[in-house]
């Protein structure tokens, strides 16, 4: 049965997401208010280190967002039973990309670290965090399977309970790793590293607890019996390959527009990792309701009324404007007071608020871009969102390129670039679907 697009439906699907998007944003804040205060270095290494194993860790996103749509397009065609294939076979390519990625960072991060990274202590230092997060890629088996059935269905309210869970749990360890308890010695930026992956393990059975307990389990006969087959998978791969593709190079582009800053400075490579840091708060409500309208436009696919999808993102739209202006508004308003949260040395501050205030303007094109691009990820035309994608991260790279290593720019005027891509990508993507007919996509 598909989701009703009534304001409050929609804002009862996405405010979990939400949720648990902020608690998360809480949990990375936290992270770095800790490593800050236990070492500037520790804190620039665990937020360069860390955009590697997430630039990684979104080509797992990407299996987990392909399985969510098929799942979702099942739905709207009145498919239940057909969702534990679709299941059982994301878990099954999600834990072999698991292992290729694990294998990659635990043998050819190291030389390529020492190499490029002006700063050696901040190359071993990022070298210590990934030698033990990268295990986190196995964790992300149960987590990104799961919370996709669960978007699917529309039963967003587990992501959140599981997210609760994941928070409290990370911060605890967090402290307790990170600086030491009873006979344990302080662990620094590997202290983090392990809260993350023993909180993702902990998350990842809380959800499979929760589903052996729910009433979908029989619904759609999860696990009844094992389904892996060689339709579903083509399935995910026609639809996930460019989403794994998409997810890596997106995030590669932040990851080397770092790099490129750390060889600026380690000044300016701190005060980006500030930014870096509060940015996550203004990815709570766009994350969320990206979600959201991936599963709306995956679910009203088949319907004959042309006009529904275009209302459903014109509200999704909406919506976001005024959640980044109740949640984020802070950086236009006091972007001193949440860089001092982050880190609180009087040196980094003043530029790193003059950023996060120029950077305010870009987050609401963000906002008004992302419902567009997920249109057309929902819609199953993936390899369109692939190309757009590159399209962008060539112009940024580009931009980046030319402004730190050709023209030597100062950082805040460098970070203007976000405004390049994230205008880019609303263009990008109302171009497309304004011109070309991609309602017709079939998965």
């Amino acid at each position: 049965m598909r989701l009703s697009y009534s304001y409050p439906q929609i804002l009862k699907v996405a405010f979990p997401l939400m949720l648990g998007t902020f608690i998360q944003s809480i949990v990375m804040i936290t992270d770095a208010a800790f490593l800050s205060r236990y070492s500037t270095i520790s804190f620039d290494a665990s937020g360069n280190a860390g955009l590697i194993y997430v630039t990684l860790f979104m080509g797992l996103t990407g299996l987990g967002d392909a399985s969510q749509i098929i799942m979702a397009r099942r739905i709207g065609q009145n498919e239940p039973k057909s969702l534990n294939a679709v299941l059982q076979s994301a878990m099954l390519v999600i834990f072999s990309f698991a292992i290729a990625f694990f294998l990659l960072i635990q043998i050819g991060t190291d030389d390529f670290l020492i190499n490029y990274s002006k700063n050696k202590e901040l190359a071993q230092e990022q070298i210590n965090f990934l030698s033990i997060r990268s295990y986190g890629f196995f964790m992300g088996i149960l987590m990104l399977s799961l919370n996709s059935f669960f978007m699917a269905t529309g039963k967003t309210w587990v992501i959140m309970v599981s997210t609760i869970i994941f928070a409290i749990s990370n911060i605890i360890l967090d402290y307790l790793l990170i600086f030491g308890f009873w006979d344990l010695a302080p662990m620094g930026v590997k202290g983090a590293a392990l809260a993350s992956v023993i909180s993702e393990g902990i998350t990842g059975l809380v959800l499979l607890i929760l589903l052996f307990n729910s009433k979908e389990l029989k619904t759609h006969g999860i696990f009844e019996q094992f389904q892996v087959t060689l339709k579903s998978l083509r399935q995910l791969f026609k639809v996930g390959l460019p989403l794994v593709i998409q997810g890596f190079f997106a995030l590669a582009t932040w990851t080397v527009f770092f790099i490129w800053i750390e060889q600026m400075s380690t000044y300016d490579l701190t005060v980006s990792q500030n930014i870096r840091a509060i940015y996550f708060l203004a990815f709570v409500p766009i994350f969320g309701f990206a979600a959201t309208t991936k599963t709306y436009v995956a679910q009203y696919m088949d319907i004959a009324d042309k006009k529904i999808i275009p209302k459903i993102v014109h509200r999704i739209q909406f919506l976001i404007i005024v959640f980044l202006l109740l949640i984020f508004h802070g950086a236009l308003l006091y972007p001193e007071t949440l860089i001092a949260i982050i880190n609180p040395d009087p040196a980094y501050i003043e530029d790193s608020a003059y950023i996060l205030r120029l950077m305010f303007g870009s987050i609401l094109f963000f906002g008004l871009s992302t419902p567009y691009f997920q249109t057309i990820n929902g819609s199953g035309n993936t390899r369109v969102t692939l190309l757009i994608e590159v399209l962008c991260m060539i112009l940024y790279i580009a931009y980046a390129y030319v402004t730190i290593k050709v023209w030597k720019w100062n950082i805040e005027a460098v970070w203007t670039v976000e405004y390049l891509y994230f205008i880019s990508l609303g263009v990008f993507s109302l171009l497309y679907l304004s011109i070309f007919n991609w309602r017709k996509k079939e998965y």
